[in-house]
């Protein structure tokens, strides 16, 4: 696990959020009930949905090194009773250089 860093200007963060209590629900919210029903193998039906993306992100210090970026998000979704988080990294996985990090023993993921 380690930290990006926007000090530089590299990189930028930005959210949308997706009340879908009894309004029509958006492909992508739509999307994401079909993953967590395919993996929970349960129901789903969201009332709620924030997607957050981190685009072109650079590792802490970027000073260093913002040449190597990762884009990623963070979809929490809940209907109301269960919540769940789907992590989703760019294709190729992590591109900074974790031989550069204050950490070495780089996780993708959370526990």
């Amino acid at each position: 696990w380690d930290n990006a860093d926007f000090s530089r200007g590299v990189g930028t963060t930005f959210y949308q959020e997706f009340n879908t209590l009894n309004t029509a629900k958006p492909l992508f919210v739509r999307d994401v009930e079909a993953k967590i029903r395919r993996y929970l193998r349960s129901s789903y039906s969201a009332a709620w949905t924030l997607k957050i993306t981190w685009e072109k992100a650079p590792a802490y210090a970027a000073p260093t090194d913002t040449w190597k970026t990762n884009t990623y998000q963070a979809i929490l979704t809940t209907d109301g009773f269960r919540s769940y988080v789907l992590m989703l990294y760019q294709e190729g996985g992590m591109q900074w250089d974790y031989t550069r990090l204050a950490a070495t023993n780089v996780l993708i993921g959370y526990t």
